[in-house]
């Protein structure tokens, strides 16, 4: 009898270990989940930053550019208006040249006129 109450005993134990253990593996497999989902989440936090910063990159250099292109587009700017003054004064020159022509030609007909 008592080698019966020992076996029963010893059944018992492992019936409750097999079921503890059974009971233990969802947890445990849950637990991984939740480990792996979380590393998942840290992941796509890490990938978000760095595209955050990439987009900082090339928004940095983007702007970098547009200056680039303004500065530029200033230069040239002054060089049409410097060809531009440069044009004005030649034609003024020219006028003048033509308008001292008139009175040379004016004055070179007042003496025949008298």
């Amino acid at each position: 009898m008592s080698k019966l109450l020992s076996v029963l005993i010893a059944a018992l134990f492992a019936t409750v270990s097999a079921v503890s253990i059974a009971a233990d593996a969802p947890k445990a497999e849950a637990k991984a989940e939740a480990k792996v989902e979380k590393k998942a989440e840290e992941k796509k936090a890490e990938v978000k930053a760095e595209a955050k910063v990439e987009e900082k990159k090339v928004e940095k250099k983007a702007e970098e550019k547009k200056a680039e292109v303004k500065a530029e587009a200033k230069a040239e700017e002054k060089k049409v208006e410097k060809k531009a003054e440069e044009k004005k004064a030649e034609v003024k020159a020219e006028a003048k040249a033509e308008e001292k022509k008139v009175e040379k030609k004016a004055e070179e007909k007042k003496p025949a006129a008298k």
